[in-house]
Protein backbone atom coordinates (compact mmCIF):
# COMPACT_ATOMS: atom_id res chain seq x y z
CA UNK A 1 0.00 0.00 0.00
CA UNK A 2 2.83 2.48 0.72
CA UNK A 3 4.20 1.73 -2.65
CA UNK A 4 0.78 2.60 -4.16
CA UNK A 5 0.57 5.55 -2.66
CA UNK A 6 4.36 6.87 -3.37
CA UNK A 7 3.50 5.71 -7.14
CA UNK A 8 -0.29 7.31 -7.41
CA UNK A 9 2.16 10.93 -5.63
CA UNK A 10 4.35 10.60 -8.13
CA UNK A 11 2.32 10.24 -11.22
CA UNK A 12 -0.26 12.42 -10.06
CA UNK A 13 2.44 15.25 -10.63
CA UNK A 14 1.25 15.18 -14.59
CA UNK A 15 4.79 14.84 -15.59
CA UNK A 16 4.65 11.71 -17.76
CA UNK A 17 2.32 12.62 -20.73
CA UNK A 18 5.33 14.91 -22.15
CA UNK A 19 8.30 12.43 -20.72
CA UNK A 20 9.33 10.68 -24.13
CA UNK A 21 9.10 13.76 -26.12
CA UNK A 22 12.49 15.33 -26.03
CA UNK A 23 15.56 13.77 -26.81
CA UNK A 24 16.54 11.48 -24.36
CA UNK A 25 12.71 10.63 -24.42
CA UNK A 26 13.06 9.80 -28.27
CA UNK A 27 15.61 7.60 -28.21
CA UNK A 28 13.81 5.26 -25.60
CA UNK A 29 10.86 5.37 -27.96
CA UNK A 30 12.15 4.88 -30.94
CA UNK A 31 14.30 1.78 -29.40
CA UNK A 32 11.35 0.49 -27.75
CA UNK A 33 9.32 0.59 -30.69
CA UNK A 34 11.67 -0.99 -33.13
CA UNK A 35 12.27 -3.58 -30.70
CA UNK A 36 8.74 -4.63 -30.14
CA UNK A 37 7.91 -4.42 -33.95
CA UNK A 38 10.36 -7.53 -34.00
CA UNK A 39 7.83 -9.87 -32.75
CA UNK A 40 5.00 -8.14 -32.94
CA UNK A 41 2.09 -10.30 -34.87
CA UNK A 42 0.67 -8.48 -37.88
CA UNK A 43 -1.81 -6.11 -37.70
CA UNK A 44 -4.87 -6.14 -36.51
CA UNK A 45 -3.82 -8.15 -34.03
CA UNK A 46 -5.03 -7.34 -30.51
CA UNK A 47 -2.23 -5.67 -28.42
CA UNK A 48 -2.74 -5.11 -24.37
CA UNK A 49 -1.32 -2.13 -23.57
CA UNK A 50 -0.88 -2.22 -19.72
CA UNK A 51 0.46 0.33 -17.36
CA UNK A 52 0.74 2.28 -20.41
CA UNK A 53 0.71 5.62 -19.13
CA UNK A 54 -0.87 8.40 -20.79
CA UNK A 55 -0.82 6.16 -23.75
CA UNK A 56 1.73 6.83 -26.05
CA UNK A 57 2.74 3.96 -27.06
CA UNK A 58 -1.29 2.75 -27.73
CA UNK A 59 -1.38 5.58 -30.37
CA UNK A 60 1.69 4.74 -32.17
CA UNK A 61 0.12 1.01 -32.49
CA UNK A 62 -3.25 2.19 -33.29
CA UNK A 63 -1.81 4.49 -35.55
CA UNK A 64 -0.21 0.91 -36.96
CA UNK A 65 -3.87 -0.60 -37.43
CA UNK A 66 -3.85 -2.34 -34.26
CA UNK A 67 -6.37 -2.53 -31.65
CA UNK A 68 -5.28 -1.97 -28.25
CA UNK A 69 -6.24 -2.41 -25.25
CA UNK A 70 -5.16 0.34 -22.80
CA UNK A 71 -5.16 -0.26 -18.83
CA UNK A 72 -3.70 1.94 -16.30
CA UNK A 73 -4.14 2.42 -12.69
CA UNK A 74 -3.79 6.19 -12.96
CA UNK A 75 -7.48 8.09 -13.92
CA UNK A 76 -5.11 10.77 -14.86
CA UNK A 77 -3.56 8.78 -17.89
CA UNK A 78 -6.80 7.07 -18.92
CA UNK A 79 -8.57 10.81 -18.81
CA UNK A 80 -5.80 12.08 -21.19
CA UNK A 81 -5.51 9.06 -23.49
CA UNK A 82 -8.97 9.12 -24.16
CA UNK A 83 -8.65 12.85 -24.99
CA UNK A 84 -6.12 12.20 -27.18
CA UNK A 85 -7.25 9.22 -29.02
CA UNK A 86 -11.20 11.04 -29.49
CA UNK A 87 -12.28 10.03 -32.53
CA UNK A 88 -9.16 7.76 -33.35
CA UNK A 89 -11.15 4.56 -33.14
CA UNK A 90 -8.89 1.08 -32.52
CA UNK A 91 -8.32 1.77 -28.67
CA UNK A 92 -9.98 0.72 -25.28
CA UNK A 93 -9.08 2.61 -21.80
CA UNK A 94 -9.82 2.07 -18.31
CA UNK A 95 -8.48 2.20 -14.73
CA UNK A 96 -6.78 -0.97 -14.12
CA UNK A 97 -4.35 -2.66 -12.36
CA UNK A 98 -1.19 -5.03 -13.96
CA UNK A 99 -1.74 -7.64 -10.88
CA UNK A 100 -5.47 -8.03 -11.30
CA UNK A 101 -6.70 -7.62 -15.06
CA UNK A 102 -10.23 -7.29 -16.12
CA UNK A 103 -9.66 -8.75 -19.65
CA UNK A 104 -9.77 -12.61 -20.65
CA UNK A 105 -7.87 -15.25 -21.04
CA UNK A 106 -6.22 -16.15 -24.55
CA UNK A 107 -7.79 -12.90 -25.11
CA UNK A 108 -4.92 -10.60 -26.84
CA UNK A 109 -2.03 -11.13 -29.68
CA UNK A 110 0.32 -9.45 -27.98
CA UNK A 111 1.06 -7.53 -24.14
CA UNK A 112 3.07 -4.64 -23.42
CA UNK A 113 4.11 -4.15 -20.08
CA UNK A 114 6.30 -0.96 -19.93
CA UNK A 115 6.04 0.44 -16.28
CA UNK A 116 4.34 -2.03 -13.74
CA UNK A 117 7.58 -4.23 -13.02
CA UNK A 118 9.20 -0.39 -12.07
CA UNK A 119 7.25 0.24 -9.49
CA UNK A 120 6.19 -3.16 -7.97
CA UNK A 121 8.34 -3.32 -5.02
CA UNK A 122 7.91 -6.88 -4.24
CA UNK A 123 9.29 -9.68 -6.57
CA UNK A 124 5.74 -11.61 -5.48
CA UNK A 125 4.13 -8.84 -6.89
CA UNK A 126 5.91 -8.50 -10.15
CA UNK A 127 5.69 -12.13 -11.32
CA UNK A 128 1.59 -11.54 -10.38
CA UNK A 129 2.20 -8.90 -13.38
CA UNK A 130 3.57 -11.20 -14.93
CA UNK A 131 1.47 -13.85 -14.85
CA UNK A 132 -1.47 -11.92 -15.56
CA UNK A 133 0.23 -11.17 -19.08
CA UNK A 134 0.74 -14.88 -19.22
CA UNK A 135 -2.68 -15.22 -18.92
CA UNK A 136 -4.25 -12.79 -21.32
CA UNK A 137 -2.40 -13.56 -24.75
CA UNK A 138 -2.76 -16.29 -26.57
CA UNK A 139 -0.44 -19.28 -26.70
CA UNK A 140 2.76 -18.07 -28.37
CA UNK A 141 2.01 -14.80 -27.69
CA UNK A 142 4.73 -12.53 -26.87
CA UNK A 143 5.04 -10.13 -23.41
CA UNK A 144 7.35 -7.24 -23.48
CA UNK A 145 8.08 -6.43 -20.34
CA UNK A 146 10.58 -3.18 -19.66
CA UNK A 147 12.57 -2.66 -16.46
CA UNK A 148 14.90 0.08 -14.85
CA UNK A 149 18.54 -1.13 -15.02
CA UNK A 150 19.58 -1.92 -11.33
CA UNK A 151 22.65 0.82 -12.05
CA UNK A 152 20.44 3.63 -13.46
CA UNK A 153 20.08 5.85 -10.02
CA UNK A 154 24.24 5.31 -9.97
CA UNK A 155 24.74 6.10 -13.91
CA UNK A 156 21.78 8.21 -15.13
CA UNK A 157 20.71 9.93 -11.63
CA UNK A 158 24.01 10.54 -10.00
CA UNK A 159 26.60 11.21 -12.93
CA UNK A 160 24.40 12.74 -15.72
CA UNK A 161 21.61 14.28 -13.86
CA UNK A 162 23.34 15.02 -10.82
CA UNK A 163 20.81 14.76 -8.55
CA UNK A 164 23.42 15.03 -5.51
CA UNK A 165 23.33 18.81 -6.07
CA UNK A 166 19.78 18.82 -5.20
CA UNK A 167 19.38 15.77 -2.58
CA UNK A 168 22.81 15.36 -0.79
CA UNK A 169 20.85 11.81 0.34
CA UNK A 170 21.53 10.30 -3.05
CA UNK A 171 25.13 9.51 -2.64
CA UNK A 172 23.55 7.38 0.38
CA UNK A 173 20.84 6.04 -0.77
CA UNK A 174 22.39 5.06 -4.15
CA UNK A 175 24.86 2.11 -2.62
CA UNK A 176 21.28 0.58 -1.16
CA UNK A 177 20.06 1.02 -4.29
CA UNK A 178 23.37 -1.53 -5.82
CA UNK A 179 22.65 -3.81 -3.33
CA UNK A 180 18.96 -4.25 -3.04
CA UNK A 181 17.65 -3.01 -6.06
CA UNK A 182 15.07 -0.44 -3.99
CA UNK A 183 15.39 2.94 -4.82
CA UNK A 184 13.26 4.94 -2.38
CA UNK A 185 11.74 8.33 -3.21
CA UNK A 186 13.80 11.63 -2.38
CA UNK A 187 11.20 13.83 -1.85
CA UNK A 188 7.54 14.33 -1.55
CA UNK A 189 5.85 12.49 -4.57
CA UNK A 190 9.33 11.97 -5.69
CA UNK A 191 10.46 8.61 -8.04
CA UNK A 192 10.20 5.45 -6.50
CA UNK A 193 11.16 2.05 -8.43
CA UNK A 194 12.55 -1.38 -7.82
CA UNK A 195 15.62 -1.95 -10.14
CA UNK A 196 16.67 -5.15 -11.67
CA UNK A 197 19.82 -6.81 -12.88
CA UNK A 198 19.13 -8.32 -16.20
CA UNK A 199 19.18 -12.00 -14.70
CA UNK A 200 16.56 -10.98 -11.99
CA UNK A 201 13.77 -10.21 -14.95
CA UNK A 202 15.15 -13.58 -16.43
CA UNK A 203 13.76 -15.06 -13.50
CA UNK A 204 11.33 -13.42 -12.81
CA UNK A 205 10.01 -14.24 -16.50
CA UNK A 206 10.37 -17.62 -16.05
CA UNK A 207 9.10 -18.04 -12.82
CA UNK A 208 5.73 -16.41 -14.21
CA UNK A 209 5.44 -19.12 -17.11
CA UNK A 210 6.94 -16.94 -19.98
CA UNK A 211 10.01 -17.81 -22.26
CA UNK A 212 12.38 -15.23 -22.52
CA UNK A 213 13.61 -15.28 -26.50
CA UNK A 214 15.05 -11.93 -25.77
CA UNK A 215 16.60 -9.07 -23.46
CA UNK A 216 18.04 -6.27 -24.28
CA UNK A 217 19.57 -2.93 -23.33
CA UNK A 218 17.09 -0.47 -24.57
CA UNK A 219 18.98 3.40 -25.07
CA UNK A 220 22.41 2.25 -25.08
CA UNK A 221 25.27 4.78 -23.78
CA UNK A 222 23.81 7.89 -25.88
CA UNK A 223 21.32 8.39 -22.68
CA UNK A 224 24.32 10.28 -20.65
CA UNK A 225 25.42 12.84 -23.22
CA UNK A 226 24.51 16.82 -22.61
CA UNK A 227 23.82 17.43 -26.39
CA UNK A 228 21.30 14.23 -27.05
CA UNK A 229 18.53 16.62 -27.70
CA UNK A 230 20.50 18.14 -30.63
CA UNK A 231 21.71 14.20 -31.51
CA UNK A 232 18.52 13.09 -31.96
CA UNK A 233 17.00 15.97 -34.20
CA UNK A 234 20.08 15.49 -36.53
CA UNK A 235 18.99 12.77 -38.84
CA UNK A 236 22.71 11.87 -39.15
CA UNK A 237 23.49 11.97 -35.47
CA UNK A 238 20.25 9.69 -34.10
CA UNK A 239 21.21 7.00 -36.77
CA UNK A 240 24.56 7.03 -35.26
CA UNK A 241 23.09 7.25 -31.68
CA UNK A 242 20.82 4.21 -32.27
CA UNK A 243 23.21 1.98 -34.47
CA UNK A 244 25.19 1.98 -31.13
CA UNK A 245 22.54 0.70 -28.95
CA UNK A 246 21.65 -2.04 -31.58
CA UNK A 247 25.10 -3.12 -32.08
CA UNK A 248 25.76 -3.35 -28.40
CA UNK A 249 22.04 -4.07 -27.12
CA UNK A 250 23.08 -7.84 -26.01
CA UNK A 251 27.12 -7.58 -25.07
CA UNK A 252 26.61 -9.40 -21.51
CA UNK A 253 29.30 -6.73 -19.97
CA UNK A 254 26.92 -3.52 -21.01
CA UNK A 255 23.41 -4.81 -20.47
CA UNK A 256 23.03 -2.77 -17.54
CA UNK A 257 24.54 0.63 -18.73
CA UNK A 258 21.85 2.07 -19.98
CA UNK A 259 18.55 2.89 -18.25
CA UNK A 260 16.13 0.18 -19.32
CA UNK A 261 16.05 -3.00 -20.13
CA UNK A 262 13.46 -5.08 -22.16
CA UNK A 263 12.65 -8.78 -22.17
CA UNK A 264 10.29 -10.70 -24.69
CA UNK A 265 8.91 -13.81 -23.27
CA UNK A 266 7.00 -16.27 -24.93
CA UNK A 267 3.51 -17.89 -23.76
CA UNK A 268 4.05 -21.45 -24.00
CA UNK A 269 1.03 -23.00 -21.50
CA UNK A 270 1.70 -26.51 -20.77
CA UNK A 271 4.93 -26.59 -21.72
Amino acid sequence: MEADEALRAYYERGMERDRLSDGRGGLEFSRTTEIVLRRLPPRPAVVADIGGGPGRYALWLASLGYQVEHRDLMALHVAQLTAAAAGMGGIRTAVGDARCLDLPSASVDAVLLLGPLYHLIDRSERVRALRECARIVRPGGPVFAAAISRWAPRIDGMLRERIHLRFPAAREVVGEVDRTGLLPPLEDGGFTAFCHRPAELRDEMAEAGLEVSDLVSVEGPAFILGDLDARMADPVERSVALEVARAIERVPELAGFGPHLLATGLCFPGG
